[in-house]
């Protein structure tokens, strides 16, 4: 035993370092779960979750830096758009829709109001220009960041009116196709962003229903002022109802001689009128669009009074949905 004593007193006056180093290594081990039995050792692979959020990171780039290197595109909107044209803010229809962002900009002090819903009753009822042409105005503020994103997964629009290609776009973003930074674009000079509708797709609702859809949107919401999402009309297809459900607001078109009121009230049930903010009149004439401008525009002429325009009427209705209703 005498032996034994010995020779650890000697190891000890040698190389100190090596006693007191396997006390200090199993404090840089990670503690066993509580519920592992007894003896068994943890495996050195816990830390791995440092290393895992650099991948999802690498996956999932921060929406800050998607919307800071968008791909930009030139503003040459199709001749039949009837966009309005910037450099001409004293035609009536230009007014009109900065009339619609006021009224929108307000209620956005009230409540919150980021992502917005533009729809109709019926196809051919001007909800894709009102909706385009509302980005439009909105991005003019210098102090608004605007996104309008193509949800028309069925027949999307919003390509053909900027002259850019649809693909890739949202729908191949949400399959997995895409990345978000590859399908994000803004218009040169301007603050509008774009999202096209993507690859044809033979279940768009199924699409929308994904929580990847929800959780988009709830990531562009927290980055733009406004987002306005084009969508389906709300009798042909159940798209319209759903996106409904994921943003602050909507915004139903109507256009006179073609919108029926049996159609509006429908429209209006299929939305349980919850989030509702107004309707939008579309199709007046340019008479009656420049009767109460017709003191301040000279250019005015009494050769285009019959000449039919897109022109919004969005003043009354945006007030409340009921009165819009009842006056039509």
């Amino acid at each position: 035993m005498s032996r034994v004593h010995d020779a650890l007193r000697k190891v000890t006056q040698d190389s100190p370092d090596t006693v007191r180093e396997p006390v200090r290594a199993p404090v840089y081990k990670p503690e066993p779960p509580s519920d592992a039995p007894d003896g068994d050792s943890p495996r050195p692979a816990a830390h791995v979750p440092v290393s895992t959020g650099v991948l999802v990171e690498a996956v999932e780039p921060d929406m800050r830096d998607v919307i800071r290197t968008a791909k930009e595109i030139p503003f040459t909107p199709a001749s039949d758009s009837l966009l309005v044209n910037p450099s001409k803010p004293r035609e009536a229809p230009a007014e009109e829709f900065r009339s619609l962002r006021t009224r929108l900009n307000h209620l956005q002090t009230l409540q919150p109001l980021h992502t917005l819903v533009v729809t109709s009753a019926s196809p051919a009822e001007g909800k894709s220009f009102t909706a385009a042409n509302l980005a439009i105005a909105q991005s003019q503020l210098a102090d608004k960041r605007v996104l309008l994103a193509d949800f028309d997964f069925r027949r999307p629009s919003v390509d053909k009116t900027f002259q850019i290609d649809c693909s890739p776009g949202i729908t191949d973003y949400l399959t997995g196709r895409a990345s978000l930074s590859s399908i994000m674009r803004k218009v040169a000079g301007t603050n509008l962003y774009i999202l096209t509708a993507g690859d044809a797709v033979p279940n768009p609702l199924e699409l929308l229903n994904l929580k990847e859809c929800k959780a988009l949107i709830g990531d562009l919401r927290d980055q733009f002022d406004w987002v306005i999402l084009d969508s389906p009309p709300l009798l042909f297809a159940a798209d319209g109802n759903l996106l409904a459900t994921m943003c602050d607001g909507t915004i139903l078109v109507v256009r006179i001689g073609a919108t029926t009121f049996d159609a509006v009230t429908r429209a209006m049930q299929s939305l349980c009128e919850n989030n509702v903010l107004g309707v939008v009149v579309n199709g007046a004439r340019r008479g009656e669009l420049y009767s109460k401008y017709s003191y301040y525009h000279d250019y005015y002429t009494p050769e285009t009074e019959d000449r039919r325009v897109s022109g919004a009427s969005a003043v009354p209705a945006i007030e409340g949905a009921d009165s819009a209703i009842e006056s039509k």
